[in-house]
């Protein structure tokens, strides 16, 4: 289920609030969670350079051997530390198997693979852990009664943020949703040009005002707007001018006080978009984003396009922000919510 669903039948008790569930409520509580058409071979295939850095890189290096030697896990360590993984998550993930060696714990290749995706899967699935018992916001906070569901957007100039919310709100739009985008990044003069595009693309209504404008001022008549429209969701895009940290963060800060203000808890996610070609570069990118705004997830673009994918496990062992969505393609339909589960066969199987 997507992270921006709101509270279903069962939870209204809880709350207080005095109405049935509708029709349309009642099917989405009881619709279970189902893949998408293609979905583990799209992301299967995005991973593919990832996965040629990692596996196919392992079985290069034992070729016709069997057993597990000091070579073997050297070449190994080089491959994770390569992928972007991180070389502190890659040097405990490979003591673990020097350990697991010397006790004759870890007896062959098959062996050695399921140590890798077990521990990789246990570091995805901590975020996500994270993410349900933790302090970020998850769908089970906010009650269909509060009207529009406030998603701003944040990151660097240049990381896939203007797509990215052009697909997103084709995504929800296409499930049932009425959807607005606000421009509030009034800095560049072609920030909203590119974002009209986009909104045009996905059949979404965009609320602008001209160039240096408050953005606060842009996202206060867009809040108007979308109570006025009914509408469902609200999708904000903000200025990326990390150079100029102090204001940005200054600026960002006005704008959720403007949303807390007009809708009860809003924003109700903060969104860092990070560009996965930039590994490491893009890591500290977001701690240092992650500092200063309350980021309650990540999405990471162009993951098909890096052999070095393993900067999700990085992101999730160091930051412990969910993964929300990966960008693995340029349709329009390339915006998928992230799987561990895909993720992690994408790179072994």
């Amino acid at each position: 289920m997507p992270f921006w669903k709101r509270k279903k039948e069962d939870e209204f008790i809880s709350l207080g609030l005095n109405r049935a569930a509708t029709a349309e409520e009642q099917a989405i509580a009881q619709k279970p969670d189902e893949p998408e058409a293609g979905f583990f071979d799209k992301f299967k295939a995005a991973v593919t350079a990832t996965r040629e850095n990692i596996a196919e890189r392992l079985d290069s290096v034992i070729g016709d051997r069997r057993k597990i030697d000091a070579d073997v896990l050297d070449e190994l360590e080089e491959a994770l530390i390569g992928a972007d993984i991180g070389v502190q998550t890659s040097l405990e993930i490979i003591d673990k198997a020097r350990l697991q060696v010397r006790r004759n714990q870890l007896g062959d290749v098959d062996e050695l693979k399921r140590l890798i995706k077990s521990e990789l899967q246990s570091i995805l699935d901590s975020t996500a852990s994270h993410r349900k018992h933790g302090t970020v916001a998850s769908e089970t906070e906010v009650p269909l009664r509060i009207k529009p569901y406030v998603i701003m957007v944040v990151g660097v100039n240049g990381v896939g943020k203007t797509t990215t919310i052009g697909k997103l709100a084709h995504r929800i739009k296409s499930e049932g949703n009425e959807v607005l985008i606000c421009a509030a990044d009034t800095f560049r003069a072609a920030a909203n040009d590119q974002l009209a595009i986009w909104a045009d693309r996905s059949g979404v209504p965009l609320i602008q005002q001209r160039q240096g404008t408050d953005p606060s001022a842009v996202l206060f008549d867009s809040i108007k707007s979308a109570k006025s429209r009914n509408a469902d969701v609200l999708i904000v895009d903000t200025a990326g001018r990390l150079h100029t940290k102090t204001n940005l963060m200054q600026e960002l800060e006005k704008m959720r006080r403007i949303a807390s203000r007009e809708v009860e808890s809003a924003p109700h996610e903060v969104l860092l978009v990070m560009d996965a070609v930039t590994g490491q570069n893009g890591l500290e990118q977001a701690r240092q984003f992650a500092k200063s705004v309350p980021v309650t997830g990540l999405v990471l673009t162009k993951l098909d396009g890096t052999a070095k994918g393993g900067i999700v496990v990085a992101i999730a062992k160091e930051l412990g922000i969910p993964i929300r969505y990966v960008g693995i393609g340029e349709q329009m339909t390339d915006l998928v919510e992230f799987s561990t589960q895909a993720y992690i066969n994408g790179l072994f199987d």
